[in-house]
């Protein structure tokens, strides 16, 4: 939520600084949004509650969710795949398919965005879920990101039909370094790597 965060756990999490406690009449998606845009300011709000598991689909059930899938590619050096997409560093991703599977939808994205064949896909690391606002409304990004391998060091090929403007292997000491260029949510997915 405009580089704001919501936790939502059954206890307090360990090294939070600077959190905002909200209770259950604040847990609103569209309300949180509004407020993570008041001044700029990255927010952290924390919601605690041994059951917040079933909130949190209460909530879901709001708001249009939209379902994507991406991939954590490392290739035969051991490095990271980053793309560069409207002016942040990011992993690829999309939206799946009508029926499709998120695993297939990950490595097709990918192979997609990246202009590389995948051959390894593992398990999933971990699933995200960021908000955004298209024509007034709120959307919800459910993402589920896979580790994925390629062989050796193939050429990237950046789909700029996706505003993809360039596409690098980097290790993930360098990705972690730019932090600031990246969303808070994919430092967490190279994290799991």
């Amino acid at each position: 939520m405009n580089q704001s965060l919501l936790i939502m756990a059954d206890t307090v999490p360990p090294n939070l600084n600077e959190t905002q406690t909200i209770g259950i009449e604040d847990i609103d998606f569209e309300k949180l949004f509004n407020r993570s845009k008041e001044k700029r300011k990255k927010k952290v709000f924390l919601y605690i509650n041994k059951d917040f598991e079933s909130v949190f689909k209460k909530q879901l059930k709001k708001i249009k969710c939209i379902k994507a899938a991406g991939g954590a590619v490392k290739n035969g050096k051991g490095n990271l795949l980053a793309i560069y997409r409207l002016k942040k560093w990011d992993l690829p991703k999309g939206k799946l398919e009508k029926g499709e599977r998120s695993k297939k939808a990950a490595k097709r994205e990918v192979e997609e965005e990246c202009g590389i064949s995948v051959d390894y896909v593992g398990k999933k690391l971990i699933t995200t879920y960021h908000t955004y606002q298209m024509k007034n409304h709120l959307i919800l990004k459910q993402t589920d990101w896979y580790e994925m391998g390629v062989n050796k060091e193939p050429v990237l090929t950046p789909q700029k039909e996706e505003d993809i403007t360039k596409a690098i292997w980097i290790s993930k000491e360098d990705f972690i370094t730019l932090k600031d260029e990246t969303y808070p949510l994919i430092v967490d997915v190279i994290n799991t790597v």
